[in-house]
């Protein structure tokens, strides 16, 4: 047996799936400059790459901005409870067909792992790419702002790659655990209707 329920509101989705196209892109462009592989060329690349990156501070913005206006943001609080439970379920749970130990509502969308990975990606992973990005992108002004000497734009770069292999991983890791809901299939349908299947 099962429930329906309307997990993931308008705006959820918008967030989720215009974040999912910019980052991609955002990885693709980068991975380009950075002089991996050849797709639109390195002026190109650059150009995009700096237009989808303010697009996704745009987006960020005001996502933080209904978070809070909207209550949202507790949703993120991360908990250790069930933490255990949850890293077991997923090492071997998944494969012994064992019941999950999270039951998703309105007011508790992600279980402990979610919240601690996507705490680590608003606190760690988006502060290092966005200051980095930034300074990347305004390292003429270094002088003026009195920063060089204090800086080298060599590291600036590598901690910038840095950053953007976690969000590789976390994309990795993230398009994984879509696969892992009750049927192969159920999560991505959640995040495109807002309506999740919840085993009682």
């Amino acid at each position: 047996m099962s429930d329906r329920i309307y997990i993931f509101n308008r705006f959820n989705r918008f967030w989720h799936w215009s974040q999912a196209v910019l980052v991609i892109s955002l990885l693709i462009t980068g991975f380009e400059i950075h002089g991996t592989y050849s797709l639109f060329g390195f002026e190109k690349a650059v150009s995009y790459h700096t237009i989808l990156a303010w697009s996704l501070i745009g987006l960020w913005a005001f996502s933080i901005f209904w978070l809070f206006t909207t209550g949202e943001w507790r949703q993120y609080i991360p908990t250790l409870e069930k933490v255990d439970a949850m890293v077991k379920y997923y090492v071997t749970g998944i494969f012994t067909h064992s019941p999950h130990p999270f039951r998703l509502t309105r007011l508790q969308k992600h279980n402990p792992l979610q919240r601690i990975a996507y705490l680590t990606v608003l606190s760690v992973i988006g502060p290092i790419t966005w200051s980095t990005g930034l300074l990347y992108l305004f390292h003429d002004y270094w002088t003026e702002w009195g920063l060089r000497g204090f800086l080298v734009l060599e590291w600036v770069a590598f901690f910038h790659t840095m950053a953007a292999f976690m969000m590789l991983t976390f994309v990795i890791v993230h398009v994984y655990l879509i696969t892992t809901g009750h049927t192969l299939t159920a999560h991505l349908k959640a995040m495109i209707t807002g309506w999740e299947e919840v085993e009682d």
